[in-house]
């Protein structure tokens, strides 16, 4: 239903209105029971993002994607810990508030204090949100999350699982909240390797979740389309009966990029079946055809879920994670006719190009049928591609844009529901703005991306357990021990490192003798790479990208640096004659910050000071934006996937510092091990230097090690 509610909006600290708004109240369990059988409808996951550049972006893709796809209800995910808590909020109260999505909150209930736990939901029922997806989170550390705030729990009232928030939500809440719960169609594994990973083993958990008082099961990604039609007759059929009246959500995620399926299916344990992982090796150099592959194979399970579910004849579900990213998900969502039919006035007849065709089990299936919407093709047939038909203004673009006198018809409205649609997969011009950031790469992408940063938008987190953390990294005592971890995972001795979960790539290879030297040192790197000067893309090392292209990289490294060795590195570089060699950016957990272009700066604030600005440099303060990796391809403008600049520096910052603290956590309070991690992070500054000779492949080691 709707409500007309009176708020004071407490959530953001900058804004105190009392607001009177009508919004939607409705439990996700009540819009699915008013959809007809056979129904399908689908919902989206977003994650906060770490910059405000990265807020402000989202804030428009998420109005398109509502508008264009229709879910039916929106998720919003919540850091480790609560690591996350007010910008998740501030990401809800957009979907809820502003714009009218039915929003699901994800709560995490492990190494949480209750009273974050209490407040969270309280700031829920002011939003309107009425909604939970109950996790656990990581693995409970009690004793290292302690609130000396919270009232002593009862005996019902301590979180190790997620069953245990179920029951403590509709225990203080009653019915208020629709509570969601988790599932792994595989089985969870928490091990580095799953070797207990297994369904039945899980069953047990799921049943006590459900029993608790859950109204929906959402499962996590998967790709074995088999282990998830085991997994739903396994629960339809399972002897409690506990499962007959919840519905089951499949998640699902498009495949944005090779490395980030890879480093998502290990760290979820999510098996991808050989003859998928096949047509994925095939493309692998070519970002493009990876999403469109992507594209197609999850697709493919799609239809194969439509069969699985058609025996229940109910409205079948499907979540997308969406990584903050839209275009995939448009392409899937269209081709498999899971956007609901709108409204006359969304589903206007609109100006639509020609897809590609999507090929599933060796068919082809029309990319742009809708449900009830009509779309017709451009009149001005002899374009190599459609044009945007603007009004009231002379075409900007004449490619790509065409007055309604030269398209001899009518303009509609720009943000009909197809348009709307078509821009979010990326046609056009409008469509190419709004999917600028539709390859991200991680921390080295461009941090203006909402999808800039890790994955999961998790926040915070070792990825790994306890006693895989003391298996691995023991419990040092001594810098040099520090010391010997680094390198141990610099020669394949250690699986992972804090900062890192993930081995090295073949090129490091190339460096790794220089890496070795550096950690001896005691300045601990965290990422790196070597330079490279113009080879083929197809190089079995280096290479990536189209074919018949060509690669080029600049040599960097990041590490950790003690004080006392900062301060003589830092008057290296800051050098007259270092200016145009490097570039470098640092800062500490205290937040002090120094880099290449404050440098400059200063310079040339004292230049102008004494009189001689003439003598100074005459380019104005502007943080620089270094391309550290480009590649050029016959028929495309150069691409960046990786760049370094000061506000996604800042942001890794915040979070390499915080490995520290969580690092530290896992020992005893008082103990030796965990007075040296927090000292290390008291003392230690970030530090990132890129050499801007990429013919010299030496030159960034020589200036270190001078």
């Amino acid at each position: 239903m709707v409500t007309l509610t009176t708020y004071i909006h407490r959530l953001s600290p900058h804004r105190t209105e009392i607001h009177t708004i009508p919004y939607t109240m409705e439990k996700i369990t009540d819009k699915v029971a008013a959809l007809p059988p056979d129904s399908n409808y689908l919902s989206l996951e977003f994650f906060p993002p770490k910059t405000a550049m990265g807020f402000a972006n989202l804030r428009d893709r998420l109005e398109r994607m509502a508008r264009g796809l229709k879910p039916l209800f929106v998720n919003v995910t919540w850091g480790a810990g609560g690591s996350t808590a007010q910008k998740s909020l501030e990401l809800a109260e957009i979907c809820q508030r502003e714009l009218g999505l039915t929003t699901c909150l994800h709560l995490t209930c492990t190494n949480m204090s209750r009273r974050l736990l209490d407040k969270t939901l309280e700031d829920a029922k002011v939003l309107g949100i009425r909604n939970i997806l109950a996790l656990r989170g990581d693995p409970p550390r009690a004793a290292e999350y302690h609130d000396e705030n919270d009232p002593e729990p009862t005996d019902d009232e301590e979180f190790s699982w997620a069953a245990d928030l179920v029951r403590y939500i509709k225990k203080n809440h009653g019915d208020y909240f629709c509570v969601g719960v988790a599932a792994y169609p595989e089985g969870h594994a928490e091990e580095s390797h799953p070797r207990e990973q297994s369904l039945e083993h899980d069953l047990p958990y799921l049943v006590d979740k459900v029993q608790a008082g859950a109204d929906f099961i959402m499962t996590q990604l998967f790709f074995d389309i088999d282990a998830y039609e085991h997994f739903e007759n396994t629960l339809r059929e399972h002897p409690s009966g506990a499962f007959q009246d919840v519905f089951i959500i499949p998640g699902l995620m498009p495949i944005q990029s090779y490395q980030m399926i890879k480093r998502t299916t290990k760290l979820s344990h999510a098996k991808i079946p050989p003859a998928l992982m096949a047509r994925l090796d095939a493309v692998k150099g070519d970002d493009e055809k990876v999403k469109m592959e992507g594209v197609a194979i999850v697709s493919e399970m799609i239809e194969r879920i439509k069969e699985i579910k058609s025996r229940t004849h109910t409205p079948r579900g499907f979540h997308f994670y969406t990584l903050n990213l839209e275009k995939a998900v448009a392409f899937i969502a269209q081709g498999t006719n899971l956007i609901p039919p709108g409204t006359p006035e969304e589903d206007e007849s609109a100006i639509l190009p020609d897809f590609p065709q999507l090929m599933i089990n060796g068919s082809s299936v029309p990319t742009r049928s809708i449900q009830g919407l009509s779309t017709r093709k451009g009149s001005i047939g002899s374009d190599p591609r459609d044009r945007v038909i603007v009004a009231n203004q002379r075409p900007s673009h004449p490619d790509f844009e065409a007055s309604p006198s030269e398209a001899g018809l009518m303009a509609e409205p720009v943000n009909t529901r197809a348009n709307t649609l078509a821009i979010s997969e990326g046609e056009g011009v409008l469509g190419r703005e709004a999917t600028w950031d539709d390859f991200p790469n991680g921390r080295w992408g461009d941090a203006r991306s909402p999808a800039y940063g890790q994955i999961d938008g998790y926040g915070v987190s070792l990825h790994v357990t306890v006693p895989q953390a003391l298996q691995l990294w023991g419990s040092p005592k001594t810098t040099e021990d520090i010391n010997n971890i680094f390198i141990r995972h610099l020669k394949g001795e250690l699986s992972a490192i804090p900062w890192s979960e993930e081995g090295f790539n073949a090129e490091t290879e190339a460096i790794r003798d220089n890496l070795i030297k550096l950690n001896s040192k005691g300045w601990w790197s965290l990422a790196s790479q070597p330079a490279v000067n113009g080879l083929r893309s197809n190089d079995d090392t280096f290479g990536w990208g189209p074919q018949n292209g060509f690669v080029f990289q600049k040599a960097f490294v990041e590490f950790f640096i003690p004080s006392a060795d900062w301060r003589v590195l830092e008057a290296k570089l800051k050098q007259p004659d270092m200016k145009d060699v490097v570039c470098f950016y640092a800062t500490n957990a205290a937040g002090d910050f120094v880099s290449t272009d404050t440098v400059n700066f200063r310079a040339r604030m004292a230049a102008d000071a004494e009189g001689a600005a003439g003598e100074a440099d005459p380019r104005p303060h502007e943080p620089s934006t270094n391309a550290v990796t480009w590649g050029v391809f016959p028929g495309k403008e150069i691409l960046t996937p990786t760049i370094i600049e000061e506000v996604s520096f800042r942001a890794w910052s915040d979070e390499a510092f915080g490995i520290w603290s969580e690092w530290a956590k896992i020992y005893g309070k008082g103990s030796d091990t965990q007075k040296l991690l927090e000292d290390l992070k008291e003392d230690l500054w970030l530090v990132n230097v890129i050499h801007h000779d990429y013919v010299e492949k030496d030159g960034l080691w020589e200036l270190l090690f001078q």
